[in-house]
C-alpha cells in the first residue's frame, strides 16, 4: 500500500492497484492535478474537506472514479453522480472492499448540533480515515489516519484513539490549524504503544506503508 499526504485531511491511497482519494478540501494541495482515480470519498461537508470547485474539477479529470459521500454532502454533489452512504454500507473500488462507520461528526462545543460524517474502512482493516471522528472500528487496523488539530480535536484524544485502535502505523492529520505540528507529532509517538509506528508523511511525496 501506498499512501500520499497532500495536507490537512486529503490522502491518496493506493492498494491492490486501486487509486482512492479521501477528502480534497480547501486547506489541501496538490491534489488537483490527480488522474486515474477510482473513487473520491468525502467524509463530510465542511470546506477543509470538501472543496467543491477543486471536487467538480477532479470528477472531470477522473471520468471513471466514482464519488462517494455522507448524507451531508452528497446534496451539493448530485450533478457528479455521487452515492450517498451512511454507517453500514459497503462498497466494492476496483476490487478493494471498503466499509462506511460512522455516522456523526466528533462533538465541538456545548450544543452546537453534528453533522453527519462518514469513516472509511478499506481493505477489511488495512486502512481507516475517520474523517472529524474518533470512530473505533472493531476490528484490527494496519493503518490508521489520527486528526492532530481542529476545533474539536483535543490531543489526549487523538493519542487514546490511535491507543485504542493500535495499528501497525499511526499517520498524523488534519494539521492545518497548527504553526508547528512537531510537538504534536512527538506526544503522539510517545504515549502510544510501542507496537505503534508514527509515520510523517511529507506532503505530496507517496509513501509505501
Amino acid at each position: 500500500m501506498r499512501i500520499t499526504h497532500y495536507g490537512h485531511a486529503c490522502l491518496l491511497v493506493e492498494i491492490d492497484g486501486a487509486r482512492i482519494l479521501f477528502d480534497p478540501g480547501t486547506l489541501s494541495g496538490g491534489f488537483e492535478a490527480l488522474t486515474g482515480l477510482d473513487a473520491i470519498l468525502i467524509t463530510h461537508d465542511h470546506d477543509d474537506h470538501l472543496d467543491r470547485e477543486a471536487l467538480d474539477a477532479l470528477a472531470a479529470a477522473n471520468p471513471g472514479a466514482a464519488i462517494v459521500a455522507d448524507t451531508g454532502s452528497a446534496a451539493a454533489l448530485e450533478h457528479l453522480g455521487v452515492r450517498s452512504v451512511t454507517a453500514g454500507d459497503r462498497l466494492d473500488v476496483a476490487g478493494v472492499s471498503i466499509e462506511v462507520l460512522g455516522g456523526a461528526h466528533a462533538f465541538v462545543y456545548h450544543d452546537i448540533p453534528s453533522s453527519p460524517n462518514a469513516a472509511y474502512l478499506v481493505g477489511d482493516g488495512a486502512f481507516l480515515h475517520g474523517g472529524d471522528s474518533y470512530e473505533l472500528p472493531g476490528c484490527p487496523v494496519d493503518v490508521l489516519a489520527v486528526p492532530i488539530s481542529g476545533p474539536w480535536v483535543k490531543l489526549g484524544e487523538s493519542i487514546g484513539y490511535a491507543s485504542a485502535v493500535a495499528p501497525r502505523i499511526a499517520i498524523p492529520m488534519h494539521e492545518a490549524a497548527l504553526s508547528s505540528t512537531d510537538q504534536a507529532h512527538e506526544m503522539l509517538a510517545a504515549f502510544t504503544p510501542d507496537s505503534v509506528q508514527v509515520r510523517v508523511l511529507q506532503r505530496g511525496i507517496a509513501a509505501e506503508v
